[in-house]
């Protein structure tokens, strides 16, 4: 394989290309060495379809009931003005009505803004959470495809002699993920937790609840010689680590 090739290929350009994140001159580039070189077309047709695949697996669905909560919120909002133009003109007959209604009404539009402020304000939660969440998967995605990837295997301690993980460490794109494939039973008032000890800092990344599956991955800060560890808890997790039940350490 050509040199530059091959440097090409240790690049991102072709996931970033798939993504959409390039600019118009990487854009160019990356068509232009995709209509030149076999192998480069080769390795965009493979990466193209794994993200396919990936992308279903971890589909995003819609919450349930949303699109028909924020129709019924704007229906509302229409039947609220109807009402409100309705009563004005019924008001004007006597200034009295009309102090009331004035009154009545304005109590009742700040209501409804009220309730529009929290439509849209849940409508761009989500939109956040959907734009995490993918950006989540673009990360793990180039984490398992990326030729820079190092894996490493994770074995539980005499504690937990069943406890099996693997860790994937990407020094190039300073990005780290876990899979803890299986965990030992522990009693109903105890729990397993993952922490990572990053640039001195110790940071709780939380309670796992249940094995993961192959392409189900926990995030893990990057840091240069970074150390994860897995520890037993109380039920619930605890805010600092009990260094005497850490039953896998993840150096990575």
């Amino acid at each position: 394989m050509k040199e530059k090739i091959r440097i090409f290929l240790d690049t991102d350009l072709l996931e970033k290309y798939l993504l959409g994140n390039t600019t118009n001159e990487e854009s160019f580039q990356v068509e232009r060495y995709i209509a030149m070189y076999p192998e480069v077309a080769k390795e965009f047709d493979e990466l193209q379809e794994n993200l396919e695949a990936f992308a279903k697996l971890h589909a995003v669905k819609t919450p349930e009931g949303l699109k028909e909560k924020i129709l019924l919120r704007i229906r509302g909002e229409k039947a609220g003005r109807k009402r409100f133009f309705q009563y004005a003109v019924a008001a004007s007959f006597t200034a009295f009505l009309c102090a009331t209604a004035a009154y009545f009404f304005y109590n009742q539009n700040q209501s409804l803004q009220q309730e529009n402020e929290m439509v849209t304000n849940q409508i761009e939660l989500l939109k956040e959470d959907m734009k995490a969440g993918l950006e989540d998967m673009r990360n793990q995605f180039i984490v398992l495809q990326n030729k820079n990837t190092k894996k490493y295997n994770v074995s539980g301690n005499r504690k937990a002699k069943e406890l099996k993980a693997v860790a994937y460490v990407n020094p190039v794109k300073k990005l780290s993920y876990i899979n803890v494939s299986k965990l030992p039973n522990l009693p109903e008032d105890q729990c397993f937790q993952m922490w990572a000890e990053v640039n001195g800092e110790m940071v709780n990344l939380g309670v796992i609840k249940e094995a993961q599956s192959q392409d189900n991955l926990m995030e893990l800060p990057y840091g240069k010689e970074a150390v994860g560890y897995i520890t037993i808890e109380p039920l619930g997790g605890n805010e600092t680590p009990t260094v005497e039940n850490i039953v896998a350490n993840i150096a990575y």
